[in-house]
């Protein structure tokens, strides 16, 4: 019986100081790549590229997630407000909803799915290929020429990305509140205009521009602490992916916390 108390709080140590290291070693990753990203030189071709890698090429995805997210988010608000007789009240949750929420949170999901992954596995491959290691002998450093630039093009792209997924959004309830809901155009431009607030955009892109680098991050990290081959780097990819989906939701209630807790 002993043995078995001791095994079970030997276990529970290990993983409270396995999680320890973990941490400390993401907080450096972190503090390090940030100091990178502040500090001169800069490399605008690295950083256009990835730009475009980020937001051109992930425009199609989280424009059809955000127009079919504001088409279902219209239908199941009339479904639901209709037993209270506030159906009025469709335009005004639809565009919250997107702004707030939805937009930020679903562009951020589908990002990280398609960039964090692919970050993570190129850099995984440059590490376990070496690649790494011969920039640092030839003089260049790793942080500031693979992290940085993804850092900064995540940061500020997935703003934009959200900017243009919230017109969408808001769009595709506009189509179905006309079309489908029978809805009168003037009125529902009306109710989407006069009950949305600056800062509901604002807070909106805010948590876009924080999921951005925290996939990045999370791609980064995982792929430059990859090891193992093939192996190493498909794990890094999966990893990559679950951390940022879920830093993502845990940041986005502490974001909403500080914006909109009285």
């Amino acid at each position: 019986m002993t043995t078995l108390a001791v095994n079970f709080l030997a276990t529970i140590g290990r993983f409270f100081l396995a999680s320890l290291e973990t941490l400390g070693r993401i907080s450096i990753f972190t503090a390090t790549s940030v100091l990178h990203c502040l500090q001169p030189p800069w490399f605008p071709r690295l950083i256009g590229r990835q730009m475009l890698s980020i937001g051109y090429y992930s425009l199609p995805v989280v424009g059809l997630t955000a127009l079919f997210t504001g088409m279902v988010l219209a239908l199941q608000i009339y479904s639901g407000s209709s037993r209270f007789n506030a159906e009025g009240a469709v335009a005004t949750i639809v565009v919250i909803g997107i702004t707030r929420e939805l937009g930020p949170v679903l562009a951020g999901l589908m990002v990280a799915g398609r960039v964090g992954a692919a970050m993570a596995a190129e850099l995984g491959t440059m590490q376990v290929t070496e690649q790494i290691d011969a920039l640092s002998t030839l003089s260049t450093n790793p942080f500031k020429y693979l992290m940085a630039p993804r850092l900064i093009a995540g940061a500020t792209m997935l703003p934009l990305l959200v900017l243009v997924a919230d017109i969408i959004g808001v769009f595709g309830g506009y189509l179905v509140g006309i079309h489908k809901l029978g809805f009168n155009p003037a009125t529902y431009l009306n109710n989407t205009v006069e009950f949305l607030e600056a800062l509901d955009v604002i807070s909106g892109l805010v948590k876009a521009s924080v999921f951005g680098f925290l996939i990045a991050l999370m791609g980064c990290y995982h792929g430059y602490h990859s090891r193992g081959g093939a192996q190493g780097v498909g794990a890094a990819t999966t990893n990559a992916v679950v951390s940022a989906s879920i830093l993502i939701l845990a940041s986005d209630y502490l974001i909403t916390e500080i914006f909109f807790a009285k």
